[in-house]
């Protein structure tokens, strides 16, 4: 990552603070600012062909529904597959301006601001979906990136919910993050969807100092669930039970999603029980591996960003 010069930086600073930010002011290949002052380059890892020809065929299938708004969000969660947050915003964006009233325009632009650090609009737009769904039926969402069964695990609903109480939980407003993970875990349906919002319900809880109730909440949680794609989160809520070796659960992870996701999920587990330097080198160790789109990384430069 390169350091770019303050005027780019401060451009980006007033970008998001306005009501559609622009981010033109960055070069091409840059597609945010971090939260410490490093930008973060496009990675344009192409898609295997097989997905990209299965996002492609589903973007076809909708439009010959007319179904405008569906081929739109494919395009933009293609987009984002590719690192190209910034256009995704963009298309979502003019998208809007077309289907103001569309719960999931707003749920997968929040999602890319989240990428792209514009956490208030993040939350600006979440709260409007969430408020757009409000009495009506849930609506499971296809994975443009299956798991390994080929098995949604996520809802319309929960994707709301869940991104907003992250959204939260990186400003630090931990209450509105409890009431945001709460919804979502009400609105869950497996064991994937109600251990990924537990984990974050139970951080916001022990952050705000609420250590008893955190723990009753993660009560439930068993070593057998039926877990197919979330498994490091359900293996740092063993770790948070004392059910689970923290080190070999560091050990053993090889992907960099992963890698980002138990990095900062361990690193909370030392800060919160008081060893904050160890909890501080593995953030620093997770921001290093450059996986930035990663919700633990982002999670590590907060934690890094606050010192």
């Amino acid at each position: 990552m390169k350091y770019l010069s303050v005027v780019i930086f401060a451009g980006l600073i007033l970008a998001c603070s306005a009501p559609a930010p622009n981010f033109t002011t960055l070069p091409e290949d840059v597609q945010t600012v971090s939260l410490l002052g490093d930008t973060l380059q496009t990675n344009s890892a192409m898609l295997p062909q097989e997905l990209a020809e299965r996002i492609d065929s589903l973007i076809l299938l909708e439009r010959s529904r007319d179904a405008e708004t569906e081929a739109v969000i494919w395009e933009a969660r293609y987009l984002g597959y590719n690192g190209e947050y910034r256009k995704a915003v963009d298309l979502l964006s003019k998208r809007i301006e077309q289907d103001s009233k569309n719960p999931a325009l707003y749920r997968h632009r929040g999602h890319r601001y989240i990428s792209l650090r514009v956490f208030d609009l993040a939350i600006k737009d979440l709260t409007k979906a969430a408020e757009l769904i409000k009495d009506t039926e849930d609506i499971l969402e296809q994975d443009g990136l299956p798991n390994e069964m080929n098995q949604p695990k996520s809802s319309l609903h929960t994707n709301i919910w869940y991104h907003l109480g992250l959204a939260y939980y990186l400003t630090n407003d931990f209450e509105n993050a409890q009431k945001a993970y709460a919804e979502c875990i009400n609105a869950s349906t497996n064991d994937d969807m109600m251990t990924a919002a537990l984990y974050w319900y139970y951080m916001s809880l022990r952050r705000d100092g609420q250590d008893e109730f955190a723990g009753k909440i993660i009560d439930p949680v068993r070593s057998e669930m039926n877990i197919i794609e979330n498994d490091s989160y359900h293996k740092l809520l063993l770790v948070f039970k004392g059910e689970f070796d923290p080190n070999a659960l560091l050990d053993t992870n090889t992907d960099a999603l992963s890698n980002a996701t138990v990095g900062y999920g361990i690193g909370n587990w030392h800060y919160i029980n008081g060893r904050k330097d160890r909890a501080m080198e593995i953030w620093q160790n997770v921001y290093d591996a450059g996986n930035w789109s990663a919700f633990g990384f982002i999670a590590s430069e907060a934690e890094l960003a606050k010192e």
